[in-house]
């Protein structure tokens, strides 16, 4: 039924599929930032919390009866980090960006989405009437589409670091979406745990104190070592969330058990914030001494045949990613320079790249 499309797909090199690697291998591929994938202490701690819990999972949506203590302990450690007044657990960052933006656009408003945001935002944007795609973290351009008018609200949709390029957001577009007093949307999947005094993100980096126009989504599946996504923001938009949000509104909660890890692993990060700044930091200057400087722990190298490049460096028993297109414009060997693996290891697969 659809073999020609499957096999034009190998035709031009975009073909995928789910494979096991050997758990042997040096992962530079994950997005396990901090290595807290692996620290089986946390996971215990958060097995006698939820043990301490009538049941085993949610049961339901949020809005029937799934949300429980643990969520709620959850966002609250969020809120007072972050110096928001409200959040909300959802089950990706996939959905937590189409909860965003199928909710909060409405009829008259316009979607102002970087060139570059993630897939997910691509695809919600689809369901919205006005949209506008800026040119990559680029204010002059988002200021000029803002100052054409014609819409009730605008909603500004950008990264903290982008998921691809690895690019750091220009804080200067948190000043025009204020003087435009746009709804700002901060995806801080990859920067959250890994930039800022706090190791908080953007917000925490660039000395931003949040207000009712700002919303941050964060993952809970990268530097936090679980599984799932939130959203922060002012309590009247967590509450039209509630009652907006499809992924929300018709989703089961998400689970206890990834609630109650990510609440460990945001807390072993802040009471070790630290040490982490100081392995980021160890890294960024082993990847700064090889040509590649990156803002967080995300290093790019350009490569032809990529799908070659990561087999022959996976016989030399490292494991990073093999982006293609049309994930990204060209092909390219994506390192995650974790905390999982050494600073030594590090330098070690630079060396052979």
């Amino acid at each position: 039924m659809y073999e020609k499309e499957l096999e034009a797909l190998r035709r031009f090199g975009r073909f995928r599929k789910r494979q096991l690697f050997d758990e042997n291998l040096k992962d530079f591929a994950s997005n396990d930032y901090l290595g807290l994938a692996h620290k089986k202490e946390l996971l215990v701690r958060a097995c006698e919390r939820v043990m301490t819990y009538p049941a085993n999972a949610a049961k339901a949506s949020q809005l029937i009866n799934g949300y429980t203590p643990i969520h709620q302990e959850l966002e609250t450690k969020l809120c007072q980090l972050n110096g928001f007044e409200a959040a909300i657990t959802i089950g990706s960052g996939f959905l937590a960006n189409l909860a965003l933006i199928e909710a909060l656009v409405r009829k008259g408003d316009r979607l102002f989405l970087d060139e570059e945001f993630h897939a997910s935002g691509m695809l919600a944007a689809r369901l919205v009437e006005d949209v506008e795609i800026f040119a990559h973290n680029d204010p002059e351009d988002l200021k000029k589409r803002l100052k054409k008018g014609g819409f009730k609200r605008a909603i500004v949709a950008v990264e903290g670091i982008y998921s691809m390029s690895g690019d750091l957001l220009d804080p200067t577009i948190f000043k025009v979406a204020r003087e435009h007093e746009a709804l700002l949307i901060v995806d801080e999947a990859h920067s959250g745990g890994v930039i800022g005094e706090n190791l908080l993100g953007v917000f925490d980096l660039f000395g931003i104190e949040p207000n009712e126009l700002h919303i941050k989504m964060g993952t809970l599946g990268k530097a936090y070592g679980s599984y799932g996504a939130y959203i922060l923001a002012s309590q009247e938009i967590v509450s039209f969330l509630e009652n907006r949000a499809k992924s929300i509104i018709y989703t089961t909660a998400l689970s206890l058990m990834d609630v109650a890890l990510a609440k460990e692993g945001i807390e072993e990060v802040e009471k070790n914030v630290e040490r982490y700044k100081q392995e980021i930091a160890k890294r960024q200057q082993i990847a700064a001494g090889f040509g590649y400087q990156t803002p967080g722990l995300i290093v790019d190298i350009p490569a032809k045949d990529v799908l070659k490049r990561q087999a022959e460096l996976m016989e030399q028993g490292f494991l990073v990613g093999a982006i293609r297109p049309p994930t990204v414009k060209e092909p390219m060997l994506r390192i995650i320079a974790r905390l999982g693996q050494t600073s030594q290891e590090l330098g070690e697969l630079l060396e052979l790249i």
